[in-house]
């Protein structure tokens, strides 16, 4: 078939040691963000269940608002890491 003849098979590194390991770093630092913030809603919802019952929003509690949160949270972590990893390293 014609076009679809992308180059040759074999992967070149082009990423340094230097950007991998800044890479890592932000990885690492983000990670331990949501980290904190997954442990928050565990111990509330573990230890303050009442606090966790409240109705935050039409009808809706706060374990659930703080479980979206968490989603989007983890959503906007990786595009951020995505953001901060996409040149490399100086």
């Amino acid at each position: 078939m014609v076009g679809l003849d992308h180059g040759s098979g074999s992967y070149v590194e082009t990423e340094t040691a230097a950007t991998s390991a800044r890479n890592s770093r932000h990885g690492l630092r983000l990670f331990a963000l949501y980290l904190l913030a997954y442990v928050a809603f565990v111990l509330l919802n573990a230890f303050a269940p009442a606090f966790m019952e409240a109705v935050v929003f039409q009808g809706v509690n706060l374990a659930v608002v703080y479980g979206l949160a968490l989603i989007l949270l983890a959503f906007g972590l990786a595009l951020l890491y995505g953001f901060l990893c996409r040149s490399p390293a100086n």
